[in-house]
């Protein structure tokens, strides 16, 4: 089995800091563009900050999404996911689950905590 660099784990991690400028909390997980942005779309926020690679605790490398405080609440539902988006060119980047489950209600806003998106070295 070949090893990867880091190299090869940054430019990954790389678009998500160049190329991501929306945050969505969601309703399931998406698993498309459509479903991030407005399917199951709650809320979102262009308010995205997405750091450097750097070192993962444990091996790997991944990159810290700052907190989102500005977030606008779109619709009424429980938000269980996050959908980080790219939409110039209507690409879903990365989803995952929220650290808890958020009743949200129209009208209103949002935050999220800072939080890792990391790609693990093999085991």
């Amino acid at each position: 089995m070949a090893s990867l660099g880091d190299r090869v784990f940054d430019e990954g991690l790389t678009v998500l800091s160049d190329e991501a400028n929306k945050i969505s909390i969601t309703s399931q997980e998406a698993t498309t563009y459509t479903g991030g942005n407005s399917t199951y779309a709650l809320g979102s926020s262009t308010s995205l900050s997405i750091g450097s690679p750097a070192d993962r605790s444990g091996g790997g490398r991944e990159v810290t999404v700052s907190a989102i405080s500005d977030g606008s609440v779109s619709g009424t539902g429980t938000a269980t996911h996050y959908a980080i988006l790219d939409t110039s060119n209507s690409r879903l980047l990365a989803t995952g689950s929220l650290s808890a489950s958020q009743s949200v209600t129209n009208g209103n806003s949002f935050t999220l905590a800072s939080f890792k998106i990391g790609i693990p070295d093999p085991s």
